[in-house]
Formats: C-alpha cells, structure tokens, sequence
C-alpha cells in the first residue's frame, strides 16, 4: 500500500470509529428533568456488569451528573458503597417515575464489610447523585421524574 493509501485508510478507519463511539455514547447518557424544570445528565447502568460497577473509582461528580441504574422489574435493590471515593445521594424510584426512597450523604466505605442501603419501598430505578444534590434540587418523596431511556438490551 501506498504511503497516502494508508493514510486514507486510517482517517477512513477514525471517523468510523469515531461515529461508532458517538452512537455508543448516545445511548449511554439521558437527561432526567427533575420537577422544577431543571435537568441533571444520567449515565446508564443496563447491565450486570455495569449496575455492579456503577460509580467505583470516580473521583468526582458534577451536580447536574448522576447514574441511572435500571432494573427489569421492580424489588428493594440494595446498593453499597464498597470502591465508591465520592459520597452520594441514591434515590430509588417506581415505575411510574416517582421518587419512593432517598438516602442522603451516603459515605465512601472505608473499611470491610461495607453497609448496605436498602429502600422502604421497591423502585424500578435507582438514581444516585453527587452527596447534597437531592436537597439542592428540592427533590422529595413522591416527587416525580421525567426522562426517557433509549431502546437498547442489557447485556448481562
């Protein structure tokens, strides 16, 4: 191959990729609008791997950033803060988009075992967000979410 064929085929090569990422990256992020109007920017937990990863090792996350762990039927999930560096709100939320549960400021685990928290009441999703976000948005039980998740299949 030629020194300009291959330069052809590995910017062809990139901006395939690059759409390919880009679609990816579409569907793993969603907009959730919060009832004041304001809207905080979700990534996606679908699958196993994923919802038992969620937010380990990050260092930080904005207040208008969360994760949406999405479940396929509704049940008390507990979550843990093992791995987790950041504290976080975690909201367990209903099929029909309401708020059921919230625990506030929960803290990184430091040592083992690691708590566990559990909700009142079964959620279908669970929202965390950075510690203190919860009461900077107002948010409240009962309360309701909008948002629309993208039709893709969780991979377990």
């Amino acid at each position: 191959m030629t020194r300009r064929m291959t330069g052809s085929f590995l910017l062809t090569l990139l901006a395939g990729s690059l759409l390919f990422c880009q679609g990816v990256r579409r569907d793993k992020f969603i907009k959730i609008y919060l009832p004041d109007g304001r809207s905080v920017t979700a990534e996606l937990a679908v699958s196993d791997e994923e919802r038992q990863r969620g937010l380990m090792f990050r260092e930080k996350l904005q207040l208008d950033q969360g994760m949406l762990f999405v479940f396929e039927r509704e049940s008390a999930y507990a979550f843990w803060m093992k791995n987790t560096l950041i504290p976080l709100d975690m909201l367990w939320v209903d099929k029909d988009r309401r708020i059921v549960h919230i625990w506030r400021n929960v803290p990184p685990c430091k040592e083992d075992p690691c708590p566990s928290y559990a909700p009142d009441r079964p959620g279908l999703y669970v929202l965390e967000l950075a510690a203190g976000a919860s009461d900077r948005f107002g948010l409240k039980l009962f309360d309701r979410l909008e948002f629309t998740l993208p039709k893709i299949k969780p991979r377990s």
